[in-house]
């Protein structure tokens, strides 16, 4: 192995090959994978057909998300309430029956632990530092908030794992983001990431791993970091990753499946080597002042159309690449914008705060906080609030937050991915729009014709409130 400074990617990557090809590509041994019901049933199939098993089925865990609906799932008298969709349901019989028949550990759908797949994984001490994680699913960049190279992956590749522990892979370039400086007031981890976006483009990131690095990231918290490392995949990036540290290693002590006793000492040892050495060099780096970041707001169907909450829509003149301005124009004809107009005097009839971006307890407090002592605006025909997991929907019961919502006039939900994408009841109708702290604001996301404006859960709260996008920072000012 070579001597030189190696980046946190680099010695990740080192210590999980098992064989290096002329070609370049490796043989990658992969420590944790992640299942859910959407991309694993053609997985599961091609192994039963050629008669293989699991091979290391204790390094797998499994979860139904995307399609769970969000509304009671048991009766009064706790039997389960059938999925009225019938792919839903079908999809979810699937997934039982196939982690019974391979002996995969499960999070069923009425289980206290269930929730998003990439909530579970952190939450229960099942991703660590230092290793590789995969999942059937683009948003797997979310565990590099932990320190842990983690990429989604296609229904092949998801048997292969299954069938070897194992993946055949090329290495990626490297890049560094670094953010120096401290976050202002109502600016949060999702507003970074966005900004990142922003800055980069979509294609940014393509080909890289991004290390996001500096004082900013240093003090956020695990909450934080696995929404910025989320969206990695937004800029383009295979994966994000934040190096582990102290907060780290709070967040994961006493978790389920993390180690415990001399073991928990040894694998901290560890984690503590895996930070970028100094004088290692980077294939691209960009560099940010926090203090230019504002609340910020997508604009059009793309994460890289951001602007600042005090901005207006763009012209697509404005951008000097033709394919921008056709894309911009697109993008203002579907969303139903003109140019010109103030972000704040746009009208939301949707509010939605929850997703594997924006679901966890430090994302319900800040929402609640905003909406304590306040009610939602006439003009919101639907606002959900859907917790990431069985665990964070008890945790924020027991403080209370879900009388906050209720009392404010949203709707508290069981966890899933729900309306984060069109996949199960939990839709936004066609040309309202909705305010989400989800990651995605493509072209019928959260349902056809609906139009998304991403934004952080304070961001969402304030303009349930309001009605409209609103500066958060107005509503923190003032009393409830």
């Amino acid at each position: 192995m070579s001597s030189r400074p190696r980046t946190l990617y680099e010695k990740i990557w080192d210590a999980h090959v098992v064989e290096r090809r002329d070609d370049g590509t490796c043989l990658i041994f992969i420590d944790r994978h992640l299942v859910h019901e959407v991309t694993s049933p053609q997985a599961f199939e091609a192994l039963r057909l050629a008669g293989r098993k699991v091979r290391r089925p204790e390094l797998t865990l499994a979860v139904p998300d995307h399609n769970v609906p969000t509304t009671a799932r048991v009766d009064d008298a706790g039997n389960p309430i059938p999925i009225v969709d019938p792919q839903s349901a079908q999809q979810l019989a699937a997934l039982e029956r196939n982690v019974a028949d391979f002996g995969i550990r499960y999070f069923g759908a009425i289980a206290r632990e269930q929730g998003i797949v990439h909530v579970i994984g952190p939450e229960q001490g099942f991703s660590l530092p230092g290793t590789t994680i995969v999942c059937g699913d683009s948003h797997t960049a979310c565990h590099g908030g932990i320190g842990a190279l983690a990429f989604g992956i296609g229904t092949s590749e998801v048997e292969h794992v299954l069938a070897t522990q194992t993946l055949l892979l090329s290495p990626s370039r490297t890049m560094e983001v670094r953010v120096e400086g401290s976050l202002g007031p109502g600016v949060t981890p999702k507003d970074l990431i966005l900004h990142i976006i922003g800055r980069i483009g979509t294609g940014g990131g393509t080909g890289h791993v991004i290390e996001y690095r500096g004082r900013v990231f240093e003090e956020m918290s695990v909450e934080g970091r696995l929404t910025v490392s989320n969206m990695s995949i937004e800029g383009g990036a295979r994966a994000g990753l934040i190096a582990p540290d102290d907060t780290t290693f709070a967040y994961l002590k006493d978790r389920p499946y993390a180690p415990k006793g001399a073991e928990w000492d040894q694998a901290v040892a560890y984690w503590r080597s895996l930070q970028t050495d100094e004088g290692a060099q980077f294939d691209a780096s960009i560099i940010i002042d926090a203090a230019e970041i504002e609340p910020t707001v997508t604009w059009g169907t793309s994460p890289e159309d951001i602007v600042a909450i005090g901005g207006r829509v763009p012209d697509p003149a404005d951008f000097a690449d033709p394919a921008k301005q056709e894309a911009a124009r697109k993008s203002l004809a579907y969303m139903g914008l003109t140019p010109g107009t103030q972000i704040r005097d746009i009208a939301v009839e949707n509010i939605f705060i929850g997703s594997c971006t924006n679901s966890r307890i430090e994302d319900l407090r800040a929402a609640a906080e905003i909406l304590r002592g306040r009610t939602i605006a006439d003009g919101i025909k639907w606002a959900i609030v859907v917790p990431g997991s069985g665990l964070v929907k008890m945790q924020a019961e027991a403080e209370g937050l879900d009388r906050i919502f209720i009392d404010a006039g949203m709707e508290w939900r069981e966890p899933g991915c729900s309306a984060c994408l069109g996949m199960n009841p939990d839709k936004v109708p066609a040309g309202e729009r909705c305010a989400s702290t989800s990651n995605r604001n493509f072209v019928g996301r959260q349902g056809p014709g609906a139009r998304t404006h991403l934004v952080s859960p304070v961001m969402a709260a304030a303009a349930a409130v309001t009605g409209r996008l609103t500066d958060v920072r107005e509503l923190q000012r003032e009393p409830a």
